[in-house]
């Protein structure tokens, strides 16, 4: 099997991810829940997994709380930070774990304006000014799409946030353990990530960093382990934003995740991801029948999106498994208003994503399968 699709899930994972999973398993008890040796070790584990995840995103341990994925965190920051009276502003190339959240709000009353892209995939910066309302409260951005693999310019969207007194969300699923976030130095106010993706560790986890200071109201409450005669959940950080039993059996491979790319470097794997993106973006380049999005000449994660002609995306997919084993996605992305903005709503795309476990031979054997679908296709 040749994976490329990364952007979906890391595949594979460091060999101590699985260890340090089963590991868990077998000896942790309930975190922050006991004195006891097995609890004290969950404690501890999930303590230094937010020392590791927040010293990648740029913040500090106590100011990041973990979830069950980046839809969570998403869900979290936004119904936690905004209400039917405030306006918000995102773009077409959210996925829907941010347009959902919006959208709900939206149908409540609160004002919404979505930034567009030109047809290279680029957002229209100079629509941002144009969007500001009286009452606009925040942005909610992704860091990097998950259809073109295109990085947002957070600086230039953190400087307008904060010259304008609005709160700044980011989505980190596509770029979170590939590039370096400095959130505090940007001025991020919620950077919302998920651990299966670029941090290397098993899905169901996830979390967010907050800024000093932000207050979110919680999106569940219940047990936490402290203040246990209070009839209200605990307003500090991390607790106000974790009720319930943590999933530390995750956050130990999650934290192996991080660790990994810790001693491995980031930016030396985040070079060889791009390397290969680069490598099969030129071959795939010259193909009769092949369009790729995205501006190639911009910043961008490690993805790569194509179709063949005018052959069905998932089609196109499913030959790729058969016949070469080779994994991708396909299809709509969970991305629809970036599809509608690139006129692929009907087709779909197909999207490469790589990982440095990736190797050159796999990226020429991907290149030469495309190569082979789009001469069969150019055929009818």
């Amino acid at each position: 099997m040749i994976y490329f699709d990364n952007a979906a899930t890391s595949l594979p994972k460091p060999p101590t991810v699985g260890s340090a999973v089963l590991a868990a398993i077998n000896t942790f008890g309930g975190a922050g829940r006991g004195g006891h040796s097995a609890s004290l070790a969950a404690t501890r584990c999930i303590f230094q997994a937010r020392k590791a995840v927040a010293g990648l995103l740029g913040s500090e341990a106590g100011r990041t709380a973990f979830a069950a994925n980046a839809t969570e965190s998403l869900n979290i920051a936004i119904s936690g930070l905004l209400t039917r009276a405030d306006h918000a502003i995102t773009t077409v190339l959210e996925h829907n774990s941010v347009l959902r959240p919006l959208y709900k709000l939206r149908s409540q009353g609160m004002g919404l304006s979505i930034i567009g892209i030109d047809p290279k995939g680029n957002l229209n910066y100079d629509e941002f000014h144009r969007a500001l309302r009286p009452n606009s409260k925040a942005v909610i951005c992704t860091h990097a799409s998950n259809l073109t693999g295109a990085l947002t310019n957070l600086p230039f969207i953190a400087d307008f946030c904060q010259a304008n007194g609005l709160l700044l969300i980011v989505d980190a699923s596509q770029t979170a353990g590939v590039f370096p976030i400095e959130a505090d130095k940007l001025g991020i106010d919620v950077v919302c990530f998920t651990g299966h993706k670029g941090l290397l560790g098993p899905q169901g986890t996830g979390g967010l960093c907050i800024r000093k200071g932000l207050a979110v109201m919680p999106l569940k409450v219940g047990g936490s382990g402290i203040h246990s005669y209070s009839e209200t959940h605990p307003e500090g950080m991390p607790e106000a934003l974790e009720a319930g039993t943590a999933n530390a059996h995750g956050i130990a491979g999650l934290l192996a995740g991080v660790e990994y790319i810790l001693a491995s470097d980031i930016d030396t794997l985040r070079n060889r991801e791009l390397a290969l993106a680069k490598l099969f973006r030129q071959g795939i380049s010259t193909i009769s029948g092949v369009r790729i999005y995205g501006n190639p000449d911009m910043p961008h994660a490690p993805i790569v999106t194509l179709n063949i002609g005018s052959l069905d995306s998932g089609a196109a997919g499913d030959r790729l498994a058969t016949r070469y084993d080779i994994c991708v996605r396909t299809g709509a992305h969970c991305a629809p208003l970036a599809h509608l903005a690139l006129g692929t709503q009907e087709q779909g795309a197909v999207r490469f994503s790589f990982s440095s476990f990736n190797t050159e031979e796999e990226i020429q054997t991907g290149i030469r399968a495309v190569a082979e679908i789009a001469a069969e296709w150019g055929q009818r």
